[in-house]
C-alpha cells in the first residue's frame, strides 16, 4: 500500500468520524425531545420505583396506547435512558434515573430542563439578532419565561443557599436573624429572595427586576407565602436606590446578562452599607476559550449564551454583551474593584456550573 492510499484512508476515517459526530448530535436532538415527551406524559413518574416493568404494564398503568409505548420504550432503552432485560423484555428505569427524571422532590431532578426544543419564533428572533446586532429581552419571554427553571431555584434555595451559603458569608446571617435590609438585583422568579425572607421574617426584602413577568410572578408568590417583609419593584439595577441602606445585595445568575453590568455594579457599590456583602452567584467558566475547551457542556452553554445571555445581554445598543461565560472570576473581580469594592473573595460551593463571591466595600 502507498503514501497516497494510506493518506486518502485517513480523509476517509476523518470525513466518516466527522459525519458520525454529526449524527450523534442529531440522535441527542431526537432523545432529547422523546425525553420531553415521557415527562409530558408522566411516563418516567410511573416507572419510577417500580423495577422492570413491560410496554403492557406500563401502558395500563397510564392508560395510554401500548403500541406506542412500546416504541417510546425502545427509544430510550437505545439511548440508555432505560435498562432493557433481554430475557422477557422488560425495561427499567435505573436508581440514578429515578432521581434525575422520576422524583421532582430529589435535589438532582432535570427533567424540567426538557421542555421539547426551541419553538420557531424563537429561532426567528435568533436569525434577526445575527442581522442587526440587537438581541431580546427576558420579557420577550413572556409569563411562562419568567417560570423557567423555578423548580430547580427553589430546591438551590431551599437546600444550599439558605442553609449551606449564607452561613459561611462573614457576619451575613447573623444580621439577618437580628433584622437587616437586603437587596435581590435581577431576582427573576424571586426563589432565592422569598426563600430568604421566609427564613429571616426579622429582615426587609427588596426584590428588583426590569421583567413585568418576573415582577408579577414573584408578588403572586410573595402573597401566596403570606410574607409581609418582601417590596417587589420593577426596576433594572441600573435604577435601584443609591441610598447605601442595605447590609445584603444578591445578584444571581444575572451580572452577565445585564446590558450595562458596570453602571449596575457602580449602582450596587452606592446602594450598599460600608459594612455591608454583595453575594454573586455566576456561571464557573475561565478567562481564555482554551482553557474552557476542557469543559464538556462547553457547546451547550454558548448555545444558552446565544439564545438567552448574551442576547439580554445586547438586547441595547451599546450592550456589554458578556454572555454566558463572561463574567468569570478575573472579569468579576475587576468590575468589582473598578466600582469601588476593596475586598473580593471566591467561594467554591462545589456547584458543577457555577462559582459564588463574597465582595465588601
Amino acid at each position: 500500500m502507498g503514501i497516497h492510499d494510506t493518506g486518502e484512508q485517513a480523509v476517509k476515517q476523518q470525513n466518516n468520524e466527522y459525519a458520525a459526530r454529526l449524527w450523534q448530535y442529531k440522535q441527542a436532538e431526537t432523545i432529547s425531545l422523546m425525553i420531553h415527551v415521557g415527562r409530558q406524559l408522566g411516563l418516567f413518574e410511573h416507572m419510577a420505583g417500580v423495577g422492570p416493568i413491560s410496554a403492557k404494564e406500563l401502558s395500563e398503568k397510564s392508560g395510554l396506547h401500548e403500541r406506542w409505548v412500546l416504541e417510546w420504550l425502545r427509544l430510550q432503552a437505545a439511548g440508555k435512558i432505560l435498562n432493557y432485560m433481554p430475557d422477557d423484555g422488560r425495561f427499567e428505569l435505573p436508581e440514578v434515573g429515578i432521581e434525575l427524571l422520576g422524583d421532582d422532590r430529589s435535589p438532582s431532578f432535570m427533567l424540567e430542563n426538557f421542555d421539547g426544543g426551541t419553538p420557531r419564533e424563537a429561532v426567528d428572533a435568533l436569525l434577526k439578532s445575527f442581522r442587526t446586532g440587537l438581541g431580546n429581552t427576558y420579557e420577550s419571554s413572556g409569563p411562562e419565561g419568567a417560570r423557567r427553571g423555578e423548580t430547580r431555584h427553589w430546591k438551590a434555595a431551599k437546600n444550599q443557599v439558605v442553609p449551606r451559603m449564607i452561613p459561611v458569608l462573614d457576619g451575613v446571617e447573623e444580621k439577618l436573624k437580628n433584622g437587616c435590609m437586603v437587596a435581590d438585583v435581577g431576582c427573576g422568579d424571586g426563589a432565592i429572595i422569598l426563600s430568604l425572607a421566609e427564613s429571616f421574617p426579622a429582615s426587609t426584602f427588596h426584590a428588583f427586576d426590569p421583567n413585568k413577568h418576573a415582577v408579577a410572578r414573584v408578588k403572586e408568590v410573595a402573597r401566596d407565602m403570606g410574607l409581609d417583609n418582601v417590596e417587589v419593584h420593577r426596576s433594572s439595577g441600573e435604577n435601584i436606590p443609591a441610598s447605601g441602606q442595605y447590609d445584603l445585595i444578591i445578584t444571581f445568575d444575572c451580572i452577565h446578562d445585564m446590558t450595562h453590568p458596570d453602571l449596575v455594579i457602580s449602582k450596587i457599590r452606592e446602594s450598599i452599607k460600608e459594612d455591608g456583602t454583595w453575594f454573586i452567584k455566576d456561571i464557573r467558566s475561565k478567562p481564555r476559550f482554551e482553557d474552557n475547551l476542557r469543559n464538556p457542556m462547553l457547546a451547550m452553554m454558548y448555545g444558552f449564551s446565544l439564545m438567552s445571555c448574551m442576547s439580554s445581554a445586547m438586547s441595547e445598543e451599546g450592550g456589554a454583551g458578556l454572555g454566558t461565560l463572561g463574567f468569570n472570576p478575573a472579569v468579576a473581580e475587576e468590575m468589582s474593584r473598578a466600582a469601588g469594592f476593596t475586598r473580593f473573595l471566591m467561594h467554591d460551593f462545589k456547584d458543577p456550573g457555577n462559582l459564588y463571591y463574597e465582595v465588601r466595600p
